[in-house]
């Protein structure tokens, strides 16, 4: 485990990386001893510091449950993040493109709890059960380290390159629909970039937020009733420029839309 004042360092410097709009080199080319365990402590801090200075914790990330997403980014196991209420966007908005150092948009299914879930030993069945509804969202990629040369640990740091979602198209309860074959088509101006099925996460998108209670368990938190959960992506990451628009069309479940200013 890295000095925990080495640890307080780092979150204040990806904080401050995030007011700035800034890139920092890899923390495990500075830090080569760096475990998981010191990425997970040093996102906790950063969420500690964004929430001491306004923001409140709406709910958590999931990436990297899919193989087309571990194949992209060269990192083999699910990763986490907080979600802050300043990061959730209505579908239709106008993006500001200098919010973010660099902008790269996933297809995903956010699940909103209605009751609370505490592992170890959640199931895919409990994560039914305590589902509210499930919702079309587009997560925005952020990366306040450089990329090239990223290992699982820089990721995890960056609060797994949390930058916002946006949230839209239509609610619909579990037994609804076959989550599983939920399909996407992500348009970047018009033209088709990327399509996929839910069941790319993990073989169900529920068990994304299954593995997700069970991992926070090994650091004595918890999902609550109320929170959003992004339940990771079934597309690859798609590169976005000022003035694209972009569109998820999700079929029976409606459509998710915004354009970066």
């Amino acid at each position: 485990m890295l000095d925990p004042s080495r640890i307080e360092a780092i979150a204040d410097e990806l904080v401050a990386a995030d007011r700035d709009r800034t890139v920092v080199p890899l923390l495990t080319a500075r830090d080569p001893g760096m475990t998981i365990d010191d990425a997970y402590a040093v996102q906790q801090l950063w969420a500690t510091r964004r929430i001491e200075a306004g923001a409140r914790r709406v709910g958590r990330k999931i990436g990297l449950t899919s193989k087309v997403m571990q194949v992209a980014t060269g990192i083999t196991e699910p990763d986490y993040g907080v979600i802050l209420d300043d990061m959730v966007i209505e579908s239709g908005a106008s993006v500001e493109y200098d919010r973010f150092s660099n902008v790269r948009i996933e297809v995903e299914l956010a699940f909103v709890l209605a009751k609370p879930l505490r592992g170890p030993g959640v199931t895919i069945f409990d994560v039914l059960d305590a589902t509210a509804y499930v919702v079309p969202a587009l997560e925005i990629l952020n990366s306040h380290i450089e990329m090239q040369g990223r290992t699982i640990v820089d990721t995890i740091s960056d609060n797994a390159a949390m930058g916002a979602m946006v949230v839209g198209g239509r609610p619909v309860k579990v037994d609804a629909v076959d989550l599983r074959w939920v399909s996407a088509l992500l348009y970047r101006n018009q033209v088709i970039e990327e399509s996929g099925v839910a069941a790319a996460v993990l073989g169900h998108p529920a068990m994304g937020v299954a593995w997700l209670a069970n991992k926070l368990a090994q650091h004595e938190q918890s999902l609550e009733a109320g929170e959003i959960i992004l339940a990771g992506s079934f597309t690859r990451p798609m590169w976005v420029e000022r003035g694209d628009t972009v569109h998820a069309d999700y079929g029976q479940l409606g459509a998710v839309t915004c354009r970066f200013e």
